[in-house]
């Protein structure tokens, strides 16, 4: 990215000046050296957002931010539904409801060392992975709408976890405003064999250790240690929410063109909020931001009973569950005036701050638990949310792609990367080579830099470093 076309008003905080432009303000977070390494079109992504009706404030990115489909990936905005605000598929994202679980264990690293390959090759038999991989859970249509409209909750009655998970979901688990009547009989037939499963591409399962504290008190309130083992689980609704984005894709753009709004990029296909189309598809989201909240429920209670099966005395209890592909309708304060908001981000995560009515008490103090995951290779980050977040409390949600799955293909051969990465004691369990080539660590951007430009930008504090030790991928 070319920073002369950007004004640097602090270290971490940047702005497109506007110009003779009839757009919104654009922001972008981040160093110095992470902004200069994103590819241009991270700008003129994040510029054509500025452009929608209704956007409150400012287009935002942030510092992970890489290219996506209409919006970047890292991408934040937010549209007033009363002042002709819009939504848009493509600021949401295809994967609706991607996001992190992260279980704390009663274990050290010490306790599963000797147990950590038959541990890898016990969560792999048991985590179904992979491009169109199914698991054992089936469901008719009339029991994958009640898992639309009750999420983890869902799963809970059906004995697929514990009460004390709800309270650290996102929402407790279950989003209100589904409405599985919007999604097509194809986005539906497409999910009943997926419930349960992790997929493919950037999603993982991954056993980690906390090798070091940077907060702790927060991570007191965390329930975290130096030496702990902790699971991340990454994915989001399948087959469902990929259809569902491609579904109303079309029917946005109807809409627009219906309505005479002149879209910047196609990719932006959107309807206003209170429009009939933009209904339909808030609805559909809802209904896939459960089912995602569902599967990683499930995936959790195969999780806890593949460790029991090689440590019979492990417990694994939710330290949290966040997502970042949504938009969610929220009460924020811009230029002096409280605003319900639809905020729309893609790649990005909510950071709510201390003291915010909807976390768990536990957490009451310390802020929001924020999740940034790293590449299979390197490490993740928990994080915790902050006062005076000036991004409408949302954080960065990964490392971010730092060259293409093609260009990682040129680079690296996954046998070559999986013997290696086991050579610096991290096992990888993969059903692809070629999708564990994709994924190199190196194809992605430091998550150490990610993770201290989240902190000096005021989106989130660092809590704890994770390191890999075993990785599950499809």
């Amino acid at each position: 990215m070319d920073l002369h076309l950007l004004k640097q008003l602090t270290p971490y905080c940047w702005d497109l000046p506007l110009g003779n432009e009839k757009r919104g303000p654009v922001r972008l977070y981040g160093s110095e050296p992470l902004l200069a390494s994103m590819d241009d079109k991270v700008l003129e992504q994040i510029a054509n957002v500025a452009r929608l009706p209704g956007l409150a404030g400012a287009a935002m990115t942030m510092p992970d931010a890489h290219w996506g489909y209409g919006f970047p990936i890292g991408g934040v905005a937010a549209f007033d539904a009363e002042e002709g605000g819009i939504i848009s598929a493509g600021g949401v994202g295809f994967d609706i409801s991607c996001g992190i679980r992260c279980l704390r264990a009663n274990l050290d690293i010490a306790d599963i060392a000797p147990h950590l390959q038959r541990l890898a090759d016990q969560l792999f038999r048991d985590i179904p992975a992979g491009v169109g991989e199914e698991g054992d859970i089936r469901l008719d249509e009339d029991e994958l709408d009640r898992v639309m409209r009750q999420g983890a909750g869902w799963a809970l009655k059906r004995g697929y976890g514990e009460a004390e998970d709800l309270a650290c979901i996102e929402e407790h688990g279950c989003v209100a405003g589904a409405a599985p009547a919007q999604v097509s009989p194809l986005a539906k037939k497409r999910q009943r064999g997926e419930m349960g499963t992790l997929g493919s591409g950037n999603h993982y399962l991954e056993v980690q250790v906390v090798e070091k504290i940077h907060d702790p008190a927060a991570a007191a309130a965390f329930g975290l240690h130096e030496g702990q083992v902790v699971v991340s689980i990454h994915c989001g609704s399948r087959g469902l929410g990929h259809q569902i984005g491609t579904d109303y894709l079309v029917s946005l753009a109807k809409a627009a063109s219906r309505l005479g709004i002149r879209l910047p990029d196609r990719e932006l296909a959107c309807a206003p909020i209170h429009s009939p189309e933009g209904q339909a598809y808030l609805g559909a989201m809802n209904a896939a931001i459960n089912v995602a909240l569902a599967n990683r429920q499930l995936l959790t209670h195969l999780t806890r009973q593949a460790f029991a099966r090689v440590i019979p005395d492990s417990r694994l209890e939710t330290l949290y569950d966040v997502s970042h592909n949504t938009c969610k309708v929220e009460t924020h304060e811009v230029e002096g005036r409280k605003r319900r908001l639809h905020i729309h981000r893609k790649g990005a995560t909510r950071a709510f701050p201390p003291g915010h009515p909807s976390l768990p008490e536990r957490y009451r103090e310390a802020g929001q638990p924020v999740i940034i995951g790293g590449s299979m290779g390197t490490g993740s980050y928990v994080l915790a949310g902050l006062a005076g977040n000036p991004a409408y409390a949302s954080a960065s949600h990964g490392a971010g792609r730092a060259m293409s799955r093609n260009q990682a293909l040129k680079r690296w051969h996954g046998r070559e990367l999986i013997d290696e990465l086991k050579h610096r004691g991290i096992l990888i369990r993969t059903r692809s080579m070629r999708g564990a080539a994709e994924e190199a660590p190196g194809a992605y951007k430091d998550v150490d830099l990610v993770a201290e430009a989240t902190e000096r930008a005021g989106l989130a504090k660092r809590v704890a470093f994770l390191r890999p030790k075993a990785c599950v991928k499809g």
